[in-house]
């Protein structure tokens, strides 16, 4: 019997919850009811971080599919990572979607300042990619089904 029932989120923790959240919608991902802060002894616990405030936002592909959810620490402070990281360093590396018309998302992207971290691929005739880092350091798989 398999303990996990199914792919709910994934968690990201940003600076600047306002420029994030806007890149992703930028990305047609809809917001999912409304900001919160959470707080007390549930979030205390749960991270093992006393006295923590954190503010949210939860975001949905149009599919309906696995939510991003967008975490800012009013409390503590957030720690830096590394906003250059290349995706050979060890962690969540990116996030992935796929888009009907990989350019045009990528074109958009570069109309608002962000870049590819390198070119677009193509692997055999299936799928054309392209890694976008978006604000803070986020990377952003692009894929487009050619096949």
């Amino acid at each position: 019997m398999s303990h996990v029932r199914r792919f709910d989120h994934v968690g990201i923790t940003v600076a600047d919850l306002d420029k994030v959240t806007a890149f992703f919608v930028g990305l047609d991902l809809e917001v999912e009811g409304t900001r919160m802060f959470v707080e007390g002894e549930f979030l205390d616990t749960v991270i093992g971080i006393p006295n923590s405030r954190t503010e949210i936002v939860m975001l949905r592909p149009p599919d309906g599919g696995t939510r991003l959810e967008l975490s800012s620490f009013v409390r503590p402070d957030h720690q830096p990572g590394s906003p250059a990281a290349m995706a050979n360093e060890l962690g969540l590396r990116n996030v992935a979607f796929e888009v009907d018309d990989l350019q045009a998302a990528v074109d958009r992207l570069a109309a608002d300042g962000y870049g590819l971290v390198g070119g677009i691929g193509q692997y055999e005739q299936t799928w054309r990619m392209a890694y976008v880092r978006g604000p803070e350091g986020i990377i952003v798989s692009l894929a487009e089904r050619i096949a």
